[in-house]
C-alpha cells in the first residue's frame, strides 16, 4: 500500500519567474529638457547683450525707468531720440551727439590734425631746449670762473622744459644765511644763465626751494614759504637785470621744502636751491591758457 500512494503522490515543479529591471520613469527628461532650455535661454541672453548697440541698451533702460517719459520723446529709447544732446542721432553706435550724417569722420580729421601739430611743436620745443642746454653748458665750463661751480648747476630735461637747477652747498651757499641776499658768485651764474635766454621765445618759471630746517618764530612769522618765495623773486631781479624781459616770466614762486632735491636727507644743503625752467609750449598752455594768435605766431 506503501508503494502504491508514493505513486499515486503528484509531482509539483516550482518555477521561479525572474522579474525585470524597475523601469526608472521619465522624470530625468524633464529635467535634462529644463537644462538644456535654461543653457540654450542664457547663450541667447549672452548673444543679445553683445548685439545690441549702448543706445538701445539705454533706450530699454529708460524704457523701464520712465516709461511715458520714452513714449512721448519717441523712438524706442533715449538712444534713438533725434535730438542733438549726446547719444542722439542716426547711428546708435555712437556715444557722442550727431549734428548731421559725417560729423564723426570731420571730427576724426580735426583731432588726428590736432594731434599731428602738436607733435610737430613738442619736437620743435625738445631740438631748441636741448640747444640751449647745450649753449649753458658750454658756457659754464667756458668760464673758468663759473668751472669750479658746475657741480651745483644742474641741467636736466623734464616734461615741462629744460629745468637748471642752482643747488647750494655746504661752503658755497647762494644767498646770506635767512635772507634773500643774492652772493656775488650766484649774480654772475644767474647773469650767464640770463643773457643765454634773452632771446628765447618760451616763458619762464622760477621756483625757490629751501630745505626741513625751521625757520621763522611761530606760524603766523616768517617761514620757509616767505624766504623760498624772497629768493625766487631776488633771482627774477637778476635775471630781470641782464636783459630778460620781465613779461617771459609765467610764475614766481616758493615751495619751501614741499619738493625735496635729496628726500633721504631733508636737511642737506642741496635741498637749498633756486629752479629755472623753460617751459614748453604745452605746459606755457597747461599754466597760462592758450596764446593770443599774433604772440603765437
Amino acid at each position: 500500500m506503501a508503494s502504491d500512494a508514493k505513486k499515486l503522490q503528484p509531482i509539483i515543479i516550482k518555477r521561479i519567474k525572474k522579474a525585470g529591471h524597475v523601469a526608472h520613469g521619465g522624470a530625468w527628461k524633464i529635467a535634462y529638457a529644463d537644462f538644456v532650455t535654461a543653457m540654450m535661454a542664457f547663450f541667447l541672453l549672452m548673444w543679445l547683450l553683445g548685439s545690441t548697440s549702448e543706445g538701445d541698451k539705454k533706450g530699454l533702460s529708460d524704457y523701464f525707468q520712465s516709461p511715458l517719459k520714452v513714449a512721448m520723446q519717441g523712438g524706442t529709447g533715449a538712444g534713438a531720440s533725434q535730438s542733438i544732446i549726446n547719444g542722439g542721432g542716426n547711428d546708435l553706435t555712437q556715444t557722442a551727439g550727431q549734428a548731421k550724417r559725417g560729423d564723426g569722420a570731420d571730427a576724426k580729421a580735426k583731432r588726428n590734425s590736432g594731434d599731428q601739430a602738436k607733435a610737430a611743436r613738442a619736437k620743435q620745443d625738445a631740438q631748441k631746449l636741448a640747444q640751449i642746454s647745450a649753449k649753458i653748458s658750454g658756457i659754464i665750463s667756458g668760464t673758468p670762473k663759473l668751472a669750479e661751480f658746475s657741480d651745483q648747476i644742474k641741467l636736466a630735461i623734464t616734461p615741462d622744459g629744460l629745468q637748471i637747477q642752482i643747488v647750494d652747498d655746504q661752503k658755497r651757499p647762494m644767498f646770506d644765511s635767512g635772507s634773500a641776499s643774492v652772493k656775488p658768485y650766484m649774480r654772475e651764474i644767474l647773469q650767464l644763465i640770463g643773457e643765454a635766454l634773452v632771446d628765447v621765445d618760451n616763458k619762464i618759471s622760477m621756483e625757490g626751494h629751501t630745505d626741513k630746517t625751521p625757520y621763522g618764530s611761530g606760524v603766523r612769522g616768517y617761514s620757509n614759504w616767505e624766504l623760498s618765495a624772497d629768493r625766487a623773486n631776488a633771482t627774477r631781479r637778476e635775471l630781470v637785470a641782464v636783459g630778460l624781459p620781465d613779461e617771459k616770466m609765467a610764475r614766481v614762486m616758493g615751495l619751501a621744502s614741499s619738493v625735496l632735491f635729496d628726500p633721504e636727507n631733508p636737511t642737506s644743503p642741496s635741498n637749498r636751491r633756486i629752479s629755472i625752467t623753460v617751459l614748453t609750449r604745452e605746459a606755457e598752455e597747461r599754466l597760462l591758457g592758450p596764446r593770443p594768435a599774433q604772440a603765437a605766431q
